[in-house]
């Protein structure tokens, strides 16, 4: 997905014979979403946030909470905003350290919406996203489901995501309640 839409403005009037050149140029597609970190240990939070701070382009702060489903362990939640293709550069940055979170992409011009879930258990989830926050499930991993044969329900389980939100879900609900900080990318 592309974090621009190419925009042509009108061509310059040029001596006839020659061809016209367009310029081309580059606008920032802005969109927004959520870094829910469900556990952390209190010695990775300060990785986390020079991680994220790395994608977001500013320093951050997250208000970090105790995680009751893990004792010794923090969570936070962190609304951002930023360029198209955010999502999935903060969940390329976090899956390399030792934590469950999950982070979503609203949909935007020319790009759909993302969702990823990590846990140290089963790695990194991905799935598109309707604007109402479906999962969508594109048409060639359908195709290669029913090519493949074998249990249709498991493999279906395992796009939308199941396994993943069977670990988190317990994680989920000890985060009810719990602030929300609002980064917003700059430049």
């Amino acid at each position: 997905m592309s974090s621009h839409v190419a925009l042509a403005a009108a061509p310059a009037p040029r001596p006839l014979g020659k061809a016209s050149l367009v310029e081309i140029a580059e606008v920032l597609v802005a969109t927004c979403g959520v870094l829910y970190i469900h556990s952390a240990t209190p010695a990775v939070v300060p990785h986390v946030e020079w991680a994220t701070a790395g994608v977001i382009g500013m320093s951050v702060h997250f208000d970090w909470q105790g995680q009751p489903a893990a004792p010794g362990h923090l969570r936070a939640e962190v609304a951002w905003s930023g360029p198209a293709g955010t999502a999935g550069r903060l969940a390329s940055t976090l899956r390399g350290w030792p934590i469950r979170f999950e982070v979503t992409e609203d949909p935007s011009p020319g790009a759909d919406g993302e969702r990823y879930a990590f846990t140290p258990s089963l790695g990194l989830y991905h799935a598109l996203t309707s604007a109402n926050g479906d999962l969508v499930v594109p048409e060639n991993r359908l195709r290669m489901l029913l090519a493949t044969g074998g249990d249709i329900s498991a493999a279906l389980d395992l796009l939308l995501g199941g396994p993943w939100d069977a670990e988190l879900e317990a994680f989920r609900h000890a985060g009810e309640g719990a602030p929300v900080r609002w980064l917003h990318r700059v430049g």
